[in-house]
């Protein structure tokens, strides 16, 4: 994979992960447990979404640069070869509507279901945890475009894990039921947090280049603070050590093309459409 495709590639993983998050965090608005938490997970939903449209606008700039011999080989959109063969750029919004969703590369983590309360906040500290280190580290990439996203989303990552860890805290060491499905909604999404280490082709070469980050080396990071949040928590950590994985490849579960089917339909269904 050319230096060029890896970063793209990464840039996109990026952005897909802000974007699928954002939309299940979005799914809230208006029926959050109380008016205040309503609000404030809308904004951290907001959040995901800005950093995701700056990273989509990062790589579309990327996409376009590429020779136009690679640029049919990125995408398997009918709809994105369709810009790619008038000769026209694409922007953004391409990228977000019009990719089909075995061109996403987002965590599948990020795209299971709400379930309830419990299920969102298990999710949410679990990537957020993630994401603390991961753009900690970020800062320091050699691309100046992803090491100043990074920089900004650290300031929004660190109050997304201060509020995640609370509620964490405050649903396990709560009532019976609150500590029942604070316990069940961990062991049921503890399965999807090993893909967020593993590293494939494109990690390795945004190592190599200054650009990436070592995941192997925030995963020791990420292990003690989940561990230290959980047992304030009194929520055991599963003892299963099978771990998901694929979404990174491009392998989902179900539940991505539900959310795609909803997000994209609108710029599918009236193509070009502008406000």
């Amino acid at each position: 994979m050319s230096n060029k495709k890896s970063l793209l590639d990464y840039t996109l993983r990026l952005a897909d992960g802000g974007l699928i998050l954002g939309h299940r965090l979005g799914e809230w608005c208006g029926h959050g447990p109380v008016l205040e938490q309503d609000i404030a997970l809308t904004n951290t939903a907001l959040d995901h979404l800005g950093r995701a449209r700056s990273l989509y606008q990062y790589a579309a700039e990327q996409f376009n640069q590429l020779p136009a011999d690679q640029k049919t080989n990125v995408f398997t959109s009918v709809s994105i070869q369709n810009i790619i063969s008038s000769g026209a750029s694409i922007d953004e919004d391409d990228l977000a509507y019009l990719r089909d969703g075995w061109d996403f590369r987002n965590e599948l983590l990020l795209e299971q279901p709400n379930i309830d309360w419990a299920y969102t906040v298990a999710r949410s500290f679990f990537y957020d945890t993630f994401n603390y280190f991961f753009f900690t580290a970020l800062e320091k990439s050699k691309d100046a475009s992803i090491a100043a996203i990074a920089e900004k989303s650290l300031k929004e990552v660190t109050y997304h894990l201060r509020w995640s860890s609370e509620w964490v805290v405050r649903l396990g060491d709560g009532t019976d039921e609150s500590h029942a499905r604070m316990q069940k909604a961990v062991n049921e999404l503890w399965m999807y947090t090993g893909e967020m280490f593993i590293m494939n082709e494109t990690d390795t070469s945004m190592v190599g280049e200054g650009i990436g980050v070592d995941l192997a080396a925030i995963k020791p990071l990420w292990m003690a603070r989940v561990r230290a949040v959980l047992e304030e928590a009194a929520i055991d950590i599963p003892a299963d050590a099978w771990m998901q994985q694929g979404g990174r490849e491009g392998r989902h579960s179900e539940h991505l093309g539900y959310i795609l089917a909803e997000l994209q339909f609108m710029q599918r269904a009236y193509p070009g459409m502008e406000w």
